[in-house]
């Protein structure tokens, strides 16, 4: 069961990480009814931050059970590598049942490991000791 858990650290908590993501898009995965962002980052795992805006979901109960969704179905996806993500809401969302939520979420998050996966390798920022490059 500890593995189906959804701690602090596969969150996204801070305004900068929000930030990150938004500033360096590397994937989109776009969808009738979501859009999701995600950036590489070196942590291992998957993070996940949700913005849901009332411009298009307009009730607080609306907002709160997609959100419940998203999470839930977020962590069941054990396989996913290490990047940041934020799911946005879209018009339309309202309507639809929880199993089609759950369904369209499925769907995107293997598009968005397989994007993962098509992305050119990329090189985590290595520090540089004061002392090299000095001859």
């Amino acid at each position: 069961m500890k593995a189906l858990s959804f701690p602090k650290s596969h969150r996204l908590l801070r305004p900068a990480d929000y930030g990150k993501v938004f500033n360096d898009v590397q994937l989109k995965v776009p969808h009738r009814n979501f859009l999701i962002l995600a950036t590489p980052n070196n942590l291992g795992h998957a993070r996940i931050g949700l913005v849901f805006a009332k411009k298009n979901l307009k009730l607080s109960v609306q907002r709160n059970r997609i959100k419940r969704q998203v999470r839930e179905t977020f962590r069941h996806q054990t396989d996913l590598p290490g990047m940041d993500i934020i799911v946005l809401a879209r018009q339309g969302l309202a309507v639809l049942d929880n199993q089609t939520v759950r369904q369209s979420l499925d769907g995107l998050w293997q598009r968005l490991a397989k994007k993962y996966y098509q992305l050119p390798p990329h090189k985590p920022a290595e520090p540089v000791s004061a002392g090299e490059g000095k001859d």
